[in-house]
């Protein structure tokens, strides 16, 4: 008897043709999206395309210098709404539109993330603990970001990390 033989690339070859449908999707929308939000004097965040209980969504990430409000939200969707109907990203599939603001502890994304919160507490999650450490969180004042690291401000002294060791940053959130 000749068993069948498993093809271990199956599930890659899934979620390879996943993500590009998902790219696809945001590259195509993400144009028309970024102009009806300059128009209406918002910044766009972030556009993610993902299945949330067993439904496809749009959600449209935006915030202002006001902070983002329901209305904001309600506002940003029914401009959205005519311009992503006639552009058709998904190829007629059906979608749930969302407009969002990022949340309070969202991770940055953007390097105007960064120079919004200049100034404010961050937390700062590294892949590994550094120099012998076991810290892996820290907590301090955003001084800057480049190309090269995330400088905070911690105690009273500037302290580096580099961008490869730096998993995420995001405001500080005291409760």
């Amino acid at each position: 008897m000749v068993l069948p033989a498993l093809n271990c690339c199956d599930g890659i070859i899934a979620y390879i043709t996943r993500e590009a449908v998902i790219n696809n999707v945001i590259e195509k929308a993400m144009p028309v999206i970024k102009e009806v939000l300059d128009t209406l004097g918002y910044e766009l965040v972030d556009v993610e395309y993902k299945t949330l209980y067993g439904d496809k969504h749009l959600i449209v990430y935006i915030a202002s210098e006001h902070g983002v409000s329901l209305d904001d939200c309600e506002k940003v969707s029914n401009a959205l709404d005519a311009p992503l109907d006639a552009l058709d990203p998904t190829g007629d599939a059906p979608y749930c539109l969302d407009v969002s603001s990022p949340g309070l502890d969202r991770p940055f994304k953007t390097q105007r993330d960064f120079e919004r919160n200049y100034g404010t507490a961050v937390e700062v999650k590294l892949y590994a603990p550094l120099d012998g450490s076991r810290d892996k969180l820290f907590v301090g004042k955003l001084v800057s970001r480049d190309d090269s690291g995330v400088t905070l401000e911690i105690d009273g002294q500037n302290k580096v990390f580099d961008n490869s060791a730096v998993a995420l940053v995001r405001p500080y959130v005291e409760f």
